[in-house]
């Protein structure tokens, strides 16, 4: 068996699904210059680390100087509950799947230094090597479309033919010369299904996604206000999205993963908005401990539930949203005016007055007054 093979057996002994090798070299031509260019039209938004480590994303090298290889691996999250089954219900909120259990980060990376602690065992020489999961200088689809893992779709997303597209993705830099998997081919031939399903219209050609219409960025990434005219089409979206995935064809028989750490936690699939919405600071660190959503904060997320509950047009909802325009954040409190702008009614009138006597920031004043004017 040669080393390659031994590496990749290991991976595999350790849970990892997909597993490649590709030499660490820099894009091609065309696909270096549609990265930069993406970046250079503000297509990455608030993600300034984009931009900041845009060389070293290109050039491994820049990361690890004799960087020769980069095995590629993907981990299967997908767990076998109907997509949307639960989705419409009256006072749900949605939560990406890859949400529902641990923190892929921890998992990955603990599993990836046990694969790069065995390369270096077994390697006849010494080896250096730099392991990244998701936060790392890395081009993560390109190098592992490289690598065989799968091809990038019109999603953007990569996409493998065994398992779908629900998988996590990690990296380990080597300054060894390993034998390199070959991509394979694009399998989206004409179907547009994830183009056409999108809400906010984000995958604004075959292959190129806009992430600053991105339901996934609008809800995780965007840390200050969500435009105005994207807030309707989130629908009941608090963390993530999905839609894109959902529709997929690849997607259709996706196996289950025996990963038992990404199985859902306890009221993240499709949990009460409600019930959200009364965390204060000390419920949410202990609710969200070592899951994905804790990266956002509390101010984050419960930002997203006030717009879901702004959402569902429910009058009704107009008290319970009180309670949002008495949290100290003022990010919150901005958005459940908006929130209770589109419940509309005498009650949401109501609370409103009422809130307009007790703010004391001066944009939300305004927002107040406006919302109350437009009723």
């Amino acid at each position: 068996m040669s080393f390659t093979e031994k590496i990749k057996t290991y991976a595999k002994s350790l849970g990892f699904d997909l597993v490649g090798v590709s030499p660490a070299e820099v894009p091609s031509p065309d696909r270096k210059k549609f990265f930069l260019q993406w970046l250079e039209k503000g297509s990455a938004g608030e993600m300034n680390y984009l931009k900041k480590n845009a060389e070293k994303r290109i050039d491994p090298r820049l990361v690890l100087p004799r960087a020769q290889s980069i095995i590629s691996v993907g981990m299967n999250y997908f767990t076998d509950i109907p997509l949307r089954a639960t989705f419409l219900e009256k006072g749900k909120g949605w939560i990406s799947r890859y949400a529902w259990g641990d923190d892929y980060h921890d998992h990955l990376k603990e599993k990836l230094l046990k694969l790069l602690a065995f390369i270096k065992s077994e390697s006849r020489k010494p080896v250096e090597g730099k392991v990244y999961v998701d936060t790392g200088p890395v081009l993560e689809r390109e190098v592992g479309g490289r690598a065989g893992l799968g091809w990038q779709g019109k999603n953007t997303n990569l996409i493998s033919r065994k398992i779908g597209s629900w998988f996590f993705l990690g990296e380990i830099l080597l300054d060894v010369e390993l034998t390199y998997d070959e991509p394979i081919p694009d399998f989206c031939g004409t179907c547009n299904r994830c183009i056409e399903a999108c809400p906010t219209g984000a995958i604004t050609e075959p292959y190129v996604l806009d992430p600053r219409r991105c339901i996934s960025y609008l809800t995780i990434e965007l840390k200050d206000n969500i435009p105005v005219e994207s807030r309707p089409l989130l629908g009941n979206h608090i963390f993530g999205c999905d839609i894109c995935q959902d529709v997929c064809p690849w997607n259709r028989k996706a196996p289950a993963t025996s990963e038992t750490s990404f199985l859902p936690r306890e009221g993240l699939v499709a949990p009460s908005l409600l019930s959200l919405l009364r965390l204060g600071e000390e419920e949410f660190r202990t609710f969200f401990k070592k899951n994905p959503i804790k990266r956002v904060k509390r101010k984050g997320f419960l930002r997203n539930v006030v717009v879901a509950l702004g959402n569902s047009r429910d009058p009704d909802l107009a008290k319970p949203l009180e309670l949002a325009l008495k949290d100290p954040e003022p990010l919150i409190r901005s958005h459940a005016v908006w929130a209770l702008g589109q419940l509309g009614g005498s009650k949401a009138q109501q609370v409103l007055e009422r809130a307009l006597s007790s703010e004391v920031n001066p944009q939300v004043i305004e927002e107040i007054k406006r919302a109350l004017e437009a009723m």
